[in-house]
């Protein structure tokens, strides 16, 4: 891993399909609404196709693989639970000769209102274990939803992981408070680190936004993509989502120059 490798920022753009999804007019575009982000300099786009189809639909999946085409140095991470229908989804993908960057496995229910805890080990271990060699079969890189307990870091490498996800929701919660955002940021740390000793690349997301994204990433070392989703959209309905995009980006930056000076 190159540690002075800049953070990718990949765009879920769940949310709008969920504004779309409430009326029959088609808009607001998902597609639309991709192009903006990675014309504004996104680093990819990322979707989570649930079963019951509130955001994300099939055709969103095929039509942003489509868009993707065209972006060959971007990249298309698609979040779900490998037992429901992620690895169907991603099957299409491949036999349409469609970008498959990354499938990041999440243990979420089938009615699950978002996602809220990682998978657990050695729980996991014998389910995750063929589900990870699928998804290499179909050319994917893997990424698994993890809580940030570094002891997990080593059996997520064991079932064939390339990466994990650190779940931040309770990083975002604390961070009002500087003790207890100390506190979680040193939990995050050492997650980090246990996952990257493992031979694991480290991604994060939940409940990221612009006023925490930097705190995280100075503290948090070797974060190579941060995937977020709903405040980028919120901030996407005052600035447009060019400029949020670009915010994002500007935190992104804020936090690389705070490590070199500290350096």
């Amino acid at each position: 891993m190159n540690p002075s490798r800049r953070t990718a920022l990949s765009v879920n753009v769940n949310k709008v399909a969920l504004l779309r999804n409430s009326r029959r007019l088609g808009i607001p575009s998902v597609t639309r609404a991709a192009t903006w982000c990675l014309q504004a300099g996104a680093h990819g786009i990322t979707v989570h196709p649930r079963p019951d189809e509130r955001h994300i639909r099939r055709h969103d999946v095929i039509e942003l693989g489509e868009l993707l085409r065209a972006w060959p140095d971007r990249e298309y991470n698609i979040e779900g639970n490998p037992q429901h229908n992620l690895l169907e989804v991603a099957r299409e993908l491949a036999e349409r000769g469609l970008p498959l960057h990354q499938l990041t496995f999440v243990p979420d229910a089938v009615g699950q209102f978002t996602s809220d805890h990682g998978w657990r080990f050695p729980d996991d271990a014998a389910v995750l274990r063929p589900l990870v060699a699928q998804a290499h079969a179909l050319g994917a890189r893997v990424s698994l939803f993890m809580d940030p307990e570094p002891q997990q870091m080593a059996a997520a490498a064991a079932v064939g992981a390339d990466r994990i996800e650190l779940y931040t929701e309770p990083y975002a919660a604390a961070w009002a408070d500087p003790q207890a955002r100390a506190q979680q940021l040193a939990r995050y740390r050492a997650a980090a680190q246990a996952a990257q000793a493992a031979g694991l690349e480290v991604n994060a997301g939940h409940d990221l936004n612009r006023d925490n994204l930097t705190d995280f990433l100075r503290a948090v070392p070797g974060v190579v993509e941060v995937s977020i989703g709903h405040a980028l959209t919120a901030d996407a309905l005052e600035l447009g989502f060019a400029a949020a995009v670009q915010a994002y980006l500007r935190c992104i930056e804020a936090a690389d120059d705070g490590k070199a000076g500290a350096a």
